[in-house]
């Protein structure tokens, strides 16, 4: 059989959260995509809920978040109970984290993605259910894919790059030989089902009981309750069985009887903490659950998945729009595998956590949780560390080869340091109009380059930079007074209290901060020169555009 010849220029298999990111920012960025799963059609049960702050802030930039953010339900604390007692009510302290969007937003899986594929679809792309991608060879200059119709009919398409979001079970990593490497441990019950109950909704509740313990998450629908068991997993075929035993779990633990009226999904599932050593093999790449699986107990499955699926966008974009040299493509796992490290270790702990397995916890429990109420200093340190954790705010990405530090002198040991994400907290967009331009460039699919200049002329650096890589990169000239005149040129963005240049920690005169398509920072310093600037978009892999702006 003869390869059919791609009309595309990448092949995503999956069509869950992470490949339709994946392909809906590709898409976004003008490149050609075709989506192929093996399902028959989308998920009708209920998965993943939890979407973190940082996920907010990628759906944000990508221009979907206004309609999650109306079908979904805010939590902002987590409640712990015991025999009828509160123990404590954990808020969120995003004091160290800015961010606009501070609460963990419970949206169902299958609504994320219905509003992914609607974008997808509004773009010129659907989803082809049914087609499996059965091999694949990954050559040096594009991969051929096996696929396998639901009528029986194989296809062989030959495609430039190929994205493999195709779940634990991946396919496409088994394909390149990639292990999935770690341990499995414990197995929990999860269901979704209507209670009877008035406990507040934006919140999380868990229980520790005589056996075992209870996590309860809220819906958006009225009633709707995501539940949680870490101790009793029988009786999967058995719903009224199920349904009792939740009543009587949750009626110990609030001290009050609890009736559950409807059981609508549930599930035993093994926690399992694996990974990949790597996400790239030449012209493949791996997403989402085909790099990483980890335990539920914090909710980081999707979250890290969507996350992984926008880097890995941006960058193939770049590279198939000839924006960018192929270097930049191994940024992508020397990004995201140290993220998923860290990631396995958090949620190891936090399956413990949850758990709470330790024998003496019946009497050391309430006594913590009192003493943690009385000391509200100390209280609100846990409350950051389990953000910092959680809320995906405080990765960052130090340790990349996109990443150039900044020297002692020019606010290396101050303000937002390359690596991290440019944030914009609501009191930042409320009070300086400097930093609410910066926070909607955000949303340009480009790199964007502030040039801190005074009220001279634009600098030639930044003018050149403006004509030769416009197509890849937004030039803004920052000036703390008003421009006299709009010149041809970058566009002027107005900072009158130089908080914008203030945050970056750099000196009064022309330098310059590098913000990547993604929010994070890759340099900062003084503006040296046009060769200067010339060597730093070349070292992030930026080529001259053909097509460069000129206005």
């Amino acid at each position: 059989m003869n390869a059919i010849s791609s009309d595309v220029d990448v092949l995503v298999a999956g069509a869950g959260p992470v490949g339709l990111t994946a392909a809906y920012e590709l898409v976004r960025r003008g490149v050609r995509v075709r989506v192929v799963d093996r399902a028959e059609g989308p998920a009708t049960t209920s998965r993943a809920t939890a979407t973190h702050a940082r996920t907010l802030e990628v759906y944000h930039q990508m221009g979907i978040l206004r309609e999650l953010l109306a079908r979904g339900q805010r939590v902002e604390n987590f409640t712990m109970h015991r025999r009828g007692r509160v123990l404590t009510s954990l808020g969120t302290d995003y004091s160290e984290l800015p961010t606009r969007y501070p609460f963990t937003l419970q949206v169902d899986q299958v609504i994320t993605e219905e509003v992914l594929r609607e974008q997808l679809r509004a773009a010129g792309v659907d989803v082809e259910w049914g087609v499996a991608l059965e091999s694949l060879d990954n050559a040096p200059d594009g991969v051929v894919a096996r696929l396998r119709h639901p009528d029986g009919r194989d296809e062989e398409y030959a495609v430039g790059w190929l994205v493999g979001a195709d779940g634990a079970h991946s396919t496409v990593r088994k394909q390149l030989g990639i292990d999935l490497l770690g341990e499995s441990s414990e197995k929990w019950m999860v269901a979704d089902a209507f209670i009877d109950t008035e406990l507040p909704r934006d919140s999380l509740h868990w229980m520790h009981l005589s056996r075992g313990t209870i996590l309860m998450v809220p819906f958006p629908d009225e009633g709707k309750w995501r539940l949680l068991d870490t101790d009793d997993v029988g009786d999967e075929d058995r719903p009224d069985v199920v349904r009792a035993r939740f009543e009587a779990k949750m009626s110990e633990g609030l001290g009050r009887p609890v009736r559950v009226k409807e059981l609508t999904w549930m599930s035993v599932f093994t926690i399992r903490q694996r990974m990949v050593e790597s996400m790239r093999s030449g012209r493949c790449f791996l997403a989402g659950d085909a790099a990483h699986v980890h335990s539920p107990a914090s909710g980081q499955g999707l979250n890290t998945g969507v996350q992984d699926a926008y880097n890995l966008a941006w960058k193939l974009a770049s590279v198939v729009n000839r924006q960018a040299a192929e270097g930049l493509l191994d940024s992508y796992s020397a990004e995201r595998v140290p993220v998923g490290e860290i990631l396995l270790g958090s949620t190891k702990t936090a399956t413990k956590l949850i758990a709470l397995r330790n024998a003496a916890a019946p009497v050391l429990l309430p006594v913590g949780m009192a003493l943690l109420n009385l000391l509200t200093p100390v209280k609100r340190g846990v409350e950051r560390k389990i953000l910092r954790g959680m809320s995906g705010l405080a990765l960052h990405y130090r340790s990349s080869p996109l990443t150039v530090p900044a020297r002692p002198d020019a606010g290396g040991d101050a303000g937002i340091q390359p690596g991290d994400r440019v944030s914009c907290s609501r009191e930042e967009l409320s009070a300086a109009p400097g930093w609410q331009a910066v926070c909607e460039e955000l949303a340009d699919p480009r790199w964007m380059l502030l040039v801190f200049a005074g009220p001279g002329a634009v600098p030639e650096a930044a003018r050149r930079a403006h004509r030769t890589y416009g197509d890849a990169l937004r030039v803004r000239v920052v000036r703390e007074t008003e421009a006299s005149a709009r010149d041809a040129g970058p566009e002027p963005l107005h900072d009158p209290e130089g908080r914008v240049r203030r945050a970056f920690a750099l000196a009064a005169g022309t330098s310059y901060a590098l913000v990547r398509p993604d929010g994070h920072l890759a340099a900062k310093g003084p503006l040296a020169g046009e060769a200067a600037l010339e060597s730093l978009l070349r070292r992030v892999h930026l080529l001259p555009t053909r097509r460069g702006v000129a206005k």
